[in-house]
Parts: C-alpha cells; structure tokens; sequence
C-alpha cells in the first residue's frame, strides 16, 4: 500500500512509522509526506529517509475547502492507498474526507472520547482521571469523533504535570501508531458502516495497549 504522511511540526510520530518500515514490519511504503508548513521538522526527517515532500500553505488558499480540495487532488494523483495524521494542525472538511473515507487514520493524545480537541494533558490531570493515553481513529467529519481502533494507557501520577504526562503518553503513540497501520497495511483492519473490524471481528471497544505489552507480537 502507498501510504500519505501529513504533518505540520516536528514529526515524531512519521518518525516512529518510518523506523517500523525500515525495520521491514510494515506492509506499504510511505511514498509522501506533505505539510501545511514550510518549516516543519518532520520535512527533514522524511528527506533523510528518502521520501518525497510537498507542502501546500494553506494561507495561500482563500478557504478551508480550496485547501482540502487541492490536497485531495495531490494525494489521488499520487494513488495513495491510506493517509496518516501525524500532528497535522488542520481541521479536515468534507473535501479531502470524502474521497479518502475509511482510509484516514488520526492518532489524538487522550482517551476518547474524552477530552477532545486541544490542550488534553493539562485536562485530564484538571479532572483527576487515573488513567491517560492516546487513540488512534478512523477520521471522520466530525472532530475526533471517528471510530476508535486501538488506545495506549498510561497511569496518571499524583505528582504529574502535564509535561510529564505528554512525554509518556507521546511514548504510547509511538507505539500503538504503526501497530494500527500494519494492521490497515496488512489486511487485517477495515472499517465498515457498523465500525471497524480487526481480524474478522467488530470492534465493539477499541484495542487497549499498556506500556508492558509487546505490540510486535500484534
């Protein structure tokens, strides 16, 4: 499978999606890493492993939908099989959804559904919660609300602050993140009008991943 990468910033999870491919554990190829910036990190880190860039400013495009439709466009030419948010800072319209539908993964640094959209650390200690994490999901038109694949748990620590927290949960994505996208890669992931579906069973909850499993074993 051809596999899009989209970033805005320094992209540590395309970095940890093109060590599993180096590692030779992932059924496709990122072929393309596009940013709406310019000055993102993760550009480089895609030049040093050879894969192709592109970056489309999306100032230069009058609204959300003129965007979305030019990257949709790019990424079809391209014949790409399945696009991967990766910290891509962009709130995704219909345009670029639709012609992609079951084939866009988003990786969100909390449990979902709770604490969608911003500043999730900072909320989850706010609410006294004990466990933490991230999810990746299917995207769908509806901010963070597409149907979830697999989470990564941490315990949350009476003296924790939010950067503390990020860190180990940025670990959790770097993990649970190529693991869904060998799922997809391989077969073994689809989604379906009634939710997705992992080795020839509906997910009725997503895959939960603790710091101590082996997800190589998955």
């Amino acid at each position: 499978m051809r596999i899009a990468v989209l970033i805005s910033g320094s992209g540590s999870n395309l970095q940890a999606l093109l060590d599993e491919q180096g590692a030779g554990r992932l059924p496709g190829s990122v072929v393309e890493v596009l940013s709406n910036r310019a000055d993102a990190r993760g550009l480089q880190r895609a030049a040093d492993a050879g894969v192709a860039t592109t970056v489309f400013d999306h100032r230069a495009y009058d609204t959300r939908e003129a965007f979305d439709a030019a990257v949709a466009n790019h990424l079809q030419r391209l014949g790409i099989d399945l696009v991967v948010l990766a910290g891509f800072m962009r709130i995704l319209t219909p345009t670029l959804i639709a012609p992609f539908a079951g084939r866009i993964l988003n990786i969100h640094p909390s449990l979902l559904p709770d604490f969608r959209g911003l500043h999730t650390h900072e909320r989850a200690l706010d609410a006294g919660v004990q466990e933490h994490g991230c999810t990746v999901h299917f995207v769908t038109p509806e901010l963070d609300a597409g149907p979830p694949i697999c989470q990564g748990v941490v315990p949350v620590h009476t003296d924790d602050t939010p950067e503390a927290l990020a860190r180990r949960v940025q670990a959790q994505e770097h993990r649970i993140y190529p693991l869904a996208v060998r799922w997809y890669t391989s077969g073994r992931l689809t989604l379906a009008d009634d939710g997705p579906w992992l080795d020839g069973r509906r997910l009725d909850a997503p895959v939960r991943v603790h710091a101590e499993d082996d997800v190589d074993a998955w």
